[in-house]
């Protein structure tokens, strides 16, 4: 970040006081600067407290509340909804937190101030917990809004994908056409999202704050603020390497490895259901590839000490296409066929042409004489971390935290190519070395409170993680609910992962039924779903008595198999037809009942 240097010639501060705000500001990160900001908004408006009474507010707004609305799927969203609550409160505001799993038309009876942070789910989908929302605010009863009640939305979602951010986009526009007044244009936020994030946050604020003014707040900000996780994606804890032991056996053809991280002295703690964040770098040979291709000197200065080569590894995604890459080299190329690909009426063709191909795709296809460093990378996306779910219980290991990783690699193009952070860690990783490293909480994939909740886990492949650390917690707490997994792969000799484990907790009883699919074990392909459709009849009967159920792994297929799957049970066993079916399920989804970790 850039500061400018403050004086008393640019602030209303003197000569003294400014060197001393400047001597205290020197060396503070982002997080510390965010919360400072919010522990002198605090600080302000109590002295403003009796002023402020003689703001004039516009009409019809100083009674309305700030709602902060949110749809999140693994919680950034959710994340981002609480900051906003948090820094909303900080400046006086009546406001409320609210999750579209509970908001419904009669959420809309009063005008309301909205701030709107929601996530897209894969390729344009909405989070699950805000589906019955999102079906609601789209269809014909949805409830008819003025421009009394304001909004602005914060889109959450991934630019590799087509429909990035589609449902902000979505609500921002159905907002609008229901009669809401839009009081601050739409962000769409890529996977690096927090500083737009808090950009719009505090815009939307003063908008709101400009209609109603300013109002005296206790000051809670401080207190709050030292719950801040001491490791985060920019400032990980860096967890020694203990144990990386290959799954698999020697027949498979898939890579999955057990990995065993140190957390001693980190002070990190987690849940069932929360994720690794891991913070990896890219390939060497693959950067250097890079830089041959765009004939590129790696030690080339970007400026504040960064070396291109050392950026190319740690900083920058250089692997996954994004449409804003697209556009940058299509115009840095003025190659005729990338821009007719860019035309929205090519759509489909472009779809196909980036299936399997990399950043250095492009580059090698639609080459570029000459470009400088800044060029090439002010086009590229912040090196995103990836989140595992953890597969240990806190309660069993506290010193430790596991993860279940399964490696990408395969050959498009005429290129062998690999997962960025999974041959990170499974070829230039070993037993030793460290890995930068944080927790990344998910509310949103959690155990019952009660422990005399039955379970159902569906969790296919490198899905079996978070379903070893509930089993993990279950036994380390003694609960008494009854536990279900169904796991799938693709052969029971070499592909059945954690085998030994799961067989022990069926024998003790831990494990009430273990359900196994292996989809080469016989000439016609057996998958967990149809090990659901097999089994309905007790499963339904079990969601009746309030299980809990749970579904972790690939989000592309196997999520919607599985939905499909569940749906037919609940459908049959229940004697219910297509509409009450899916309606079934849908509360089981806004009971939090029904959770799914799928990517």
């Amino acid at each position: 970040m850039t500061q400018h240097s403050l004086l008393d010639t640019n602030s209303p501060l003197s000569a003294e006081q400014a060197k001393r705000l400047s001597d205290a500001l020197e060396g503070l990160d982002t997080h510390q600067l965010t919360w400072l900001s919010g522990y002198l908004a605090g600080l302000g408006a109590q002295h403003e407290g009796a002023s402020s009474a003689t703001t004039q507010p516009e009409a019809g707004t100083q009674s309305a509340e700030i709602v902060v609305l949110y749809g999140s799927q693994t919680g950034n969203a959710e994340s981002v909804a609480e900051l906003a609550t948090d820094r909303a409160k900080a400046r006086g505001f009546n406001v409320r937190l609210l999750d579209m799993a509970e908001a419904g038309k009669k959420t809309f009876k009063a005008p309301l101030n909205l701030m709107v942070v929601v996530s897209t789910q894969g390729d344009g989908d909405p989070p699950d917990t805000a589906e019955g929302f999102h079906e609601l605010m789209h269809g014909r009863k949805a409830p008819k809004l003025d421009e009394q009640t304001r909004f602005s939305v914060l889109a959450l979602g991934d630019s590799s994908y087509e429909h990035f951010c589609q449902i902000g986009k979505d609500f921002d526009t159905r907002l609008a056409a229901l009669g809401a007044q839009r009081i601050h244009e739409r962000v769409d936020c890529d996977i690096d999202y927090e500083e737009d994030a808090e950009r719009w946050i505090e815009a939307v604020l003063d908008h709101y704050e400009h209609r109603s003014g300013p109002a005296a707040v206790a000051p809670t900000t401080a207190a709050n603020a030292s719950s801040q996780p001491t490791y985060s994606k920019k400032h990980p804890f860096h967890a020694e390497v203990l144990e990386s032991i290959e799954l698999n056996g020697r027949d498979s053809d898939k890579e999955t490895r057990h990995i065993e991280l140190s957390l001693e002295e980190s002070g990190l703690s987690f849940e069932p259901g929360d994720a690794i964040g891991v913070v990896p770098q890219n390939d060497p040979a693959y950067v250097d590839e890079l830089l041959d291709t765009l004939r590129l000197d790696g030690n080339a200065d970007l400026g504040e000490g960064r070396l291109l080569r050392d950026a190319l590894l740690h900083e920058f995604e250089v692997t996954t296409l994004t449409r804003p890459f697209l556009e940058h080299w299509a115009e840095v190329s003025d190659a005729a066929e990338l821009r007719r690909l860019m035309d929205q009426q090519s759509r489909d063709e472009l779809r196909d042409w980036v299936e399997g191909r990399h950043i250095i795709d492009v580059i090698e296809h639609f080459p570029v004489k000459e470009i400088d460093p800044h060029t090439f990378t002010q086009a590229l996306r912040k090196l995103p971390p990836r989140l595992y779910s953890i597969a240990s219980s806190y309660q069993a290991a506290p010193d430790e935290v596991h993860l279940t990783v399964g490696v990408v690699r395969y050959e498009s193009h005429g290129r062998a190519r690999g997962g960025v952070a999974t041959t990170y860690l499974a070829d230039r990783v070993q037993p030793g070395d460290t890995v930068p490293i944080y927790v990344d909480r998910n509310k949103n994939f959690k155990l019952p409170h009660d422990d005399d909740t039955p379970i159902i886990m569906i969790g296919p492949g490198t899905g079996i993680a978070p379903f070893r650390a509930f089993l993990q917690e279950r036994e380390e707490r003694g609960a008494q609910g009854r536990n279900w997994l169904f796991f799938g792969d693709r052969r029971f000799r070499s592909d059945f992962l954690y085998q030994a484990e799961m067989l022990q907790w069926r024998k003790q009883g831990l494990l009430t039924h273990l359900d196994v699919a292996f989809s080469r074990d016989q000439e016609a392909k057996v998958y967990v779903q149809h090990r659901i459709r097999e089994h309905a009849a007790e499963l339904f009967a079990w969601l009746q008595e309030g299980a809990h159920l749970y579904v972790c792994g690939d989000g592309e297929r196997m999520a919607a198999d599985v939905h499909s799957a569940l749906l037919d049970a609940i459908r049959t066993e229940g004697k219910y037809d297509e509409e009450g079916a899916r309606e079934y399920l849908r509360e089981l989804q806004q009971a939090k009942r029904y959770q799914r970790d799928v990517y």
